[in-house]
């Protein structure tokens, strides 16, 4: 049995499962395997502390990641760009990649989807050598997290390809509504039922791809079920606190961007969680270059290893996730009990 759904058709991939952004981390080998195995490898919006202090800027690393993939992969592919008012560095990536892509034949080809997130929907599809990229034959498409109704509902407004339906149980930066992928899965598919869906946080097992194809999304997106894998490039005490751990064991305080989802630490338990977007607004107006970079390198301490002081990003999912697997094999059982729970669920209807 073969899971085909909008999804899978638009972006040329055997199956309906997308790797979840990481950024600022690199997430190039596991881009690559997440990819071979049949489903699609997004590269994250990557640059950490030690990058910068090399001098080496997000839109060089990008360049290379994608080089380094087509290298090593005939599928498709993608890459996310993070668009806040904060991410200064989008406005250069934006213009960049789209004419970089364009002027490589494999990566023109195999470069399907350009996921941004964490900022304004507008910011690429404004972007004129995006427009030239997707002018120019590219089968590119544009889709944007929404992590709350109202946000997809911008992102409807822009004119986005797709859209990735991110709800509170998900690792990393959050939205304030605080509304379970579950229930924000469902209103969108109301309102928009023609629109290419992916849904994310809260998905690592064949239960939560049935659940979310039955909904109505052509395909999951997953950040912890790809960390706790042996071919991503997070450390191994990062990805080995992953099978142990129960999905209490997160907690959501506050970010550079806004509410984000950690896994419970010394780090994490230590710091507060703001109330809604306007109390951010005004931490952001304070905050200093400093600030910045402590943020940054806490992320970066623990993507090395350091899983006491630095920031985790895990999702509620670490709950389901009992080992860690090579990126085939989680795709191969995902999608084998995938086809099992629908099979299952169809046999019921009378």
């Amino acid at each position: 049995m073969v899971i085909e759904t909008k999804i899978t058709e638009m972006l040329g991939i055997k199956h309906p499962i997308i790797a979840a952004p990481m950024g600022p981390f690199y997430t190039t080998d596991l881009t690559i395997a997440v990819s071979e195995a049949g489903g699609l490898g997004v590269l994250s919006h990557t640059a950490l502390y030690t990058d910068y202090e090399a001098g080496r800027t997000p839109i060089e690393i990008m360049k290379k990641n994608m080089e380094y993939v087509v290298e090593h992969t005939d599928k498709p592919f993608g890459f996310n760009i993070r668009t806040s008012r904060v991410q200064t560095d989008a406005p250069a990536l934006v213009k960049e990649i789209p004419e970089f892509i364009m002027n490589n034949p494999k990566l023109k080809e195999q470069c399907v989807y350009a996921i941004t997130s964490a900022g304004s929907s507008k910011t690429l599809p404004e972007s004129k050598s995006f427009q030239k990229l997707k002018e120019s034959g590219s089968n590119i498409k544009h889709f944007h997290v929404a992590p709350a109704l109202w946000l997809a509902d911008k992102c409807m407004a822009t004119g986005v390809d797709g859209m990735v339906i991110t709800g509170n149980e998900g690792g990393g930066h959050q939205s304030y509504e605080k509304v379970s992928t579950l229930v924000l899965l469902q209103q969108v598919v109301q309102k928009y039922p023609d629109m290419p869906l992916v849904a994310c946080g809260g998905f690592a097992t064949g239960q939560g791809l049935a659940a979310a194809l039955s909904i109505g999304a052509g395909a999951i997106a997953m950040g912890s079920r790809f960390i706790a894998s042996k071919e991503s490039e997070f450390n191994e005490a990062y990805k080995n606190v992953v099978p142990p751990a129960k999905a209490q064991d997160t907690i959501m305080v506050t970010g550079s961007l806004g509410p984000i989802r950690l896994w419970k630490n010394k780090y994490s338990l230590s710091r507060g969680l703001i109330a809604d977007k306007s109390e951010k607004m005004a931490e952001e107006s304070k905050m200093t270059m400093q600030d910045t970079i402590n943020e940054l390198k806490k992320g970066e301490m623990a993507y090395k290893g350091n899983i006491t002081d630095g920031a985790v990003l895990l999702g509620q999912s670490i709950g389901t996730i009992n080992s860690v697997e090579k990126v085939s094999k989680i795709i191969e059982n995902i999608v084998k009990d995938a086809e099992n729970y629908i099979k299952n669920a169809s046999a019921q209807i009378k």
